[in-house]
């Protein structure tokens, strides 16, 4: 699942996206509001992780940007403004959720996965296709009820065509999901990852499987 972090905080911000990512989040951040309209204009995130007190835009301008261009992300406020005001002025403004610093990685994290369904439509932490499951909480697979293997690009590939199921996902489109906006790979290494991804779920008996439409992109089947 892919993300904005926009915090002007450089401790903060490369802690949260370090252990974001270590959660299995492609993670792309920015340290001011400007910058975070940039990302928000050139990609169709899922979450956007906001903190409002921010250079040169503020974060309430940034919401109020997004929202005026009924973008559906789902927005989680990250703020050291405590008062029940700021709460309702952000949460008016388009907010999803909003947490006060300090805050616990954990319900963070727990916070974002809730949002990222909402997101997706989904009631459950559970993807599935055939005899193959993910569970998007334990970030753990499963085909035929055994435990599968996977790097986390491995994961993240596989969760981003289970969720684009019925769709025909660009190559593109899966390399930014898979690796972020500062990534300096090819979109070529998504063929590679796939080739990887395909033997595995092979081996453990996968019922479905991954079409390459030439010229188009990729689909689950």
């Amino acid at each position: 699942m892919r993300l904005l972090l926009v915090e002007d905080s450089p401790r903060l911000r490369d802690a949260l996206q370090a252990a974001l990512a270590d959660a299995g989040f492609t993670v792309d951040a920015a340290a001011d509001g400007e910058t975070a309209l940039a990302f928000l204009d050139a990609y169709d995130y899922p979450l956007l992780l906001l903190d409002l007190g921010l250079p040169r835009l503020d974060g309430m301008a940034v919401l109020a940007h997004l929202r005026g261009g009924h973008q559906p992300t789902r927005v989680l406020v990250l703020s050291a403004r405590d008062q029940l005001a700021d709460r309702i002025a952000a949460l008016d403004a388009g907010a999803d959720d909003y947490l006060v610093k300090p805050f616990a990685l954990d319900e963070l994290i727990a916070r974002l996965r809730a949002l990222a369904r909402r997101y997706h439509g989904e009631t459950t932490p559970h993807l599935a296709a055939g005899n193959l499951e993910l569970d998007t909480v334990q970030r753990i697979a499963r085909c035929a009820g055994r435990p599968l293997a996977l790097s986390p690009r491995e994961y993240a590939l596989l969760e981003a065509l289970l969720r684009g199921r019925g769709r025909v996902l660009p190559r593109a489109v899966l390399f930014e999901q898979v690796y972020g906006a500062d990534a300096r790979a090819s979109d070529k290494v998504i063929e590679v990852l796939l080739s990887g991804l395909r033997g595995k779920l092979a081996a453990a008996g996968w019922d479905g499987r991954i079409e390459n439409r030439r010229g188009f992109g990729y689909a689950l089947a």
